[in-house]
């Protein structure tokens, strides 16, 4: 490549170095200035290039190109160097190169900064001053401790003070003491105001029945005139003040028949029995009892002596328990520990106090439930168990804070044998009854009368409903979720799923079968006696749904078997349990360790048993009298409750499987009949035959930390 001036002379700058071309030149990834090739001269070539010379058309074309590239200014032309493949050895190869990525500078294509303010108003000087600021800030503020980053979304408004001008609130503490005297006066002074007022309205009238005759005629008839005016005066005062009297009357009987005067005492009831019953209360819910540091000094001898009456009463109670527990602490409580038996407490059932009142007396408490919303709100049913001494029947719902009166009262035309709260309708009380009939309340009305009942039913029970539960099963449902069913059992040998609709009708789950016994049949016997026994039902008497799988669940008989039955099974039975001589009162399942179940019977024992195992697993007899009643404590999987005919006992198998550890025996010609554990406390109620639920506090009982059996 040739380089001619505009007079034609060739200044083509010669190379000062001859490159070897059998050497390896280094490669130049650089544009080349040309001011680093032709130093100070000024103007600015194109860089030489390591080329061949060109032969044939190619020298010729060559040549042309050159001729014209004279008659251009080359000064800002470029040209990149040609090239040259590098050829790499093996240590070039191994060798490591290190890679810096680093961010360019911002490329700013177009800033038009946004005005706010026209340029030709009166604070166009001020903002561009606050504006030049705020740029210089921004530009020195990498690196300065000063500034914060922060971010917002909306601009706080300007506060705002407002004055207003009202009189001064004067407050003022005023008492008055009253007497009887003071009562009576006012009351006597109640009395007389109406007839003043009524002798002041007739006095006038008096004066304008006169006539306005002459003076002379008045003269003549002021005599008769006097004897008529008070014979009317007296019929006139009697009469007034029988309709006085009767107003009155009617006054009192609104006022003591008003919603609101109702309202406050219901309120007033409940304060007053919060009052009296307050350290029964703390210690039922765990809480320090409060004493009343503000006693007078007048009432100090007679507080005192109430304290020492009941610290007496407590003492000599306390003496009897001490005396009936030294027989039923177990031995092995006192060689797990290093101590005398002087120096440890017994575990214990302390009595707080009791659900009864006139209405319940007489009554044989026959089932307890709590409500599943309000912990504080306890249902009880009331009936007897024998068929000789039936008549009506209660369902009360009682509170803690008023543990002398029910909250509510149902009466129920024949004896309540089994009752539950709803679950998913809280206000909900499903009641079993002894003549099969079941009914529904709510407890949110004061209304007695039931919501529904089963006697327009035609498959109702004929036996008595032994046992009512609202269940709550997902059986493949996909868009509500769970569904609530109401299943009860009875002695007609029928489990039954109970529908609530415009009316309350039902259908049977099952139909309990008798068994075959396991004795030994003739092969001429076989096939008769067995027709015989699928002809005949078996008694229901309990049943318990799984609490994880509520499509199992066990029912007790009346022959002392207990069936494993499913909800989606053709099979009668999936199992049966047998180990019980007499009809089975109870079954449980365990809340922790979910494969355990209890059972107790008429035949005075209690019964612990693994779902997998028909043979029972421990049998517990500590009485000869039936067992009623049993249920798990719901803070440990060894603890429960059994109520018989002669005492409360619970058990807790981590201490002993032989013995319970706490035992209260039951008053004179008193049975108890049911159990049932506080939800959140440490708490144990117990129902007997006299209508009373007592309330005790299970005291120096340590639950296991462990939830298997």
């Amino acid at each position: 490549l040739q380089v001619f001036d505009e007079e034609g002379k060739d200044v083509t700058p010669h190379p000062l170095f001859h490159s070897d071309p059998n050497t390896v030149v280094p490669r130049q990834g650089k544009l080349l200035a040309s001011s680093a090739y032709f130093g100070a001269t000024g103007s600015v070539f194109l860089s030489s290039f390591s080329m061949h010379q060109p032969s044939g058309a190619n020298a010729s074309l060559e040549q042309k190109r050159s001729c014209l590239l004279t008659s251009y200014n080359f000064s800002d032309v470029q040209v990149r160097q040609e090239e040259i493949k590098e050829e790499l050895t093996k240590a070039d190869l191994d060798r490591r190169v290190d890679l810096y990525l680093t961010e360019t500078e911002t490329i700013w294509m177009l800033d038009m900064p946004s005005v706010v303010v026209s340029v030709e108003s009166e604070d166009a000087a001020r903002v561009l001053e606050r504006n030049r600021i705020y740029v210089d800030i921004c530009t020195n503020r990498p690196g300065s401790d000063r500034f914060v980053e922060k971010m917002m979304q909306t601009v706080n408004g300007a506060a705002k003070n407002k004055e207003v001008q009202c009189d001064k609130i004067i407050m003022e503490d005023k008492g008055m003491m009253v007497t009887s005297w003071d009562l009576y006066d006012s009351f006597h002074v109640s009395e007389i105001e109406p007839t003043s007022k009524a002798e002041g309205s007739r006095t006038p009238t008096g004066k304008s029945s006169k006539p306005h005759t002459t003076k002379e005629h008045n003269q003549t008839m002021s005599v008769s005139s006097d004897r008529g005016s008070t014979t009317s005066t007296m019929i006139l005062e009697s009469a007034v003040l029988g309709r006085i009297h009767e107003e009155e009357e009617c006054h009192s009987e609104a006022i003591l028949t008003s919603e609101n005067f109702q309202q406050d005492l219901f309120f007033m009831e409940r304060i007053l029995m919060e009052n009296i019953f307050q350290p029964k209360l703390a210690a039922y819910r765990q809480f320090p009892v409060l004493t009343d540091p503000n006693v007078t000094s007048d009432t100090s001898g007679t507080v005192a002596a109430v304290k020492e009456a009941k610290q007496e009463k407590h003492d000599k109670e306390k003496k009897d328990k001490e005396e009936q527990k030294e027989a039923f602490i177990d031995p092995s409580i006192l060689s797990g520990l290093n101590k005398t038996p002087e120096e440890i407490v017994p575990p214990r059932l302390e009595r707080l106090w009791s659900y009864v009142c006139d209405l319940t007396n007489g009554h044989s408490v026959s089932s307890m439930v709590w409500s599943k919303v309000n912990p504080d709100l306890l249902a009880v049913g009331y009936g007897a168990f024998d068929f000789k001494e039936q008549k009506k029947g209660l369902a009360c719902c009682w509170s803690l804070k008023n543990p002398m009166w029910p909250e509510r009262i149902f009466q129920c035309e024949h004896g309540v044998t089994a009752l539950d709260f709803s679950m998913a309708s809280p206000n909900l009380l499903a009641v079993g009854m002894y003549n099969g009939s079941v009914a529904i309340y709510d407890v949110r009305s004061c209304n007695d009368a039931a919501l529904l009942d089963s006697s327009e039913s035609s498959n109702k029970h004929t036996g008595p409903v032994w046992q009512l539960r609202w269940v709550e099963q997902d059986r493949g449902a996909t868009g509500d979720g769970k569904k609530e069913r109401l299943i009860s059992i009875s002695a007609d040998g029928r489990i039954t799923e109970w529908l609530i609709q415009k009316r309350l009708d039902c259908t049977d789950l099952m139909k309990i079968k008798r068994t075959e016994s396991e004795k030994k049949k003739l092969p001429g016997e076989k096939e008769r006696k067995s027709e015989a026994l699928i002809s005949q039902q078996a008694a229901g008497m309990c049943f318990d749904f799984h609490p994880k799988d509520t499509n199992f669940y066990l029912a007790g008989t009346e022959e002392g078997h207990i069936h494993q039955c499913s909800c989606s099974c053709n099979e009668p039975f999936l199992k049966t349990y047998r180990g019980h001589k007499g009809p089975v009162y109870k079954v449980a399942w365990n809340p922790f360790s979910t494969d355990m179940f209890l059972s107790c019977s008429a035949d005075w024992s209690i019964i612990l048993w693994h779902q997998d195992s028909q043979t029972p697993i421990l049998t517990f007899s500590s009485a000869t009298a039936f067992v009623h009643d049993v249920m798990w404590s719901p803070k440990s999987a060894f603890i429960f409750a059994a109520a018989n005919e002669s005492r409360v006992e619970i058990w807790d198998l981590s201490v002993s499987t032989l013995n319970p550890v706490i035992s209260r025996f039951a008053n004179p010609r008193v049975k108890f009949t049911s159990v049932l554990f506080a939800k959140n406390t440490n708490c144990l109620l117990v129902g007997d035959s006299k209508g009373e639920v007592s309330v005790f506090e299970l005291q120096n009982l340590a639950a296991p930390n462990s939830n298997k059996v």
